[in-house]
């Protein structure tokens, strides 16, 4: 059992699937999360469940950092949306809003907890990438471009954080049954003028050795793995959960 009693973390985008997994997991590891999300009918309902902090904030907005408390020692950053487009039709205003949430608003997470960690001599900073944060896919250019920015981030507070107790890792997901990935099926069969079922077996499955959606829950026990006493020496790594999509 991982025991987090005593640890504060903060989860954002968790209203639902990912976020909402991981919110579940560590409060029943004993930690007091924050519940992070946009959503405020959600916000509330999760953070009822497991007894939480609701924080209704828009990560888009820079200034979404002063309504978290300073004192975290768990960061997990999964808040993101996606939009299918191909490049030459990618409205500019959208790849900028997805760099802000799933880039910027990690940064700016991060900046104001690490202080706090560095002082107590622990800290656990989980970023939920994807494995389009090691692959690339086409009509994505704005999500892909998130991922690949959020690894180098994580490394890099990997490497500061390594004298101070404090670890960073990404965990790297394949499709996951959540909100954001049924969109997906929407907007990729629009696009590609099929079904959503052949959108799911011969488009998002296609890569992967394993042919089913992930479960939230199964990305919500490699975050609680990697905030607990046998993941002390495993930072600025990339922790694929693809099905054997990168095996390729």
């Amino acid at each position: 059992m991982i025991d987090l009693t005593g640890r504060q973390a903060v989860v954002t985008g968790a209203g639902s699937g990912i976020g909402r997994a991981c919110a579940q997991r560590l409060a029943a590891a004993g930690a007091h999360v924050v519940v992070v999300d946009i959503d405020a009918e959600a916000t509330a309902k999760v953070a009822a469940e497991v007894s939480g902090t609701p924080v209704v904030a828009d990560l888009s907005k820079p200034d979404f950092v002063n309504a978290l408390p300073a004192d975290v020692d768990i960061v997990v950053n999964n808040a993101g949306f996606q939009h299918v487009a191909p490049v030459e039709q990618f409205p500019p205003a959208v790849f900028s809003k997805i760099l802000k949430v799933m880039v910027e608003a990690p940064f700016l997470l991060v900046r104001a907890a690490l202080p706090g960690m560095y002082e107590r001599g622990w800290g656990r900073i989980v970023n939920i990438s994807s494995v389009h944060g090691l692959r690339a896919s086409p009509y994505k250019s704005a999500y892909v471009t998130a991922k690949h920015a959020l690894e180098g981030l994580s490394k890099v507070i990997a490497l500061e954080g390594a004298p101070h107790g404090v670890t960073s890792n990404c965990v790297n997901p394949a499709y996951v049954r959540t909100p954001l990935v049924e969109d997906q099926v929407e907007a990729q069969a629009e696009s590609h003028g099929i079904g959503r079922d052949e959108v799911v077996e011969q488009i998002m499955l296609a890569p992967a050795a394993i042919k089913r959606l992930i479960e939230p829950e199964e990305v919500a026990e490699m975050v609680v793995y990697l905030c607990g006493p046998h993941s002390s020496f495993i930072t600025g790594t990339s922790l694929p959960v693809d099905g054997g999509w990168t095996a390729r």
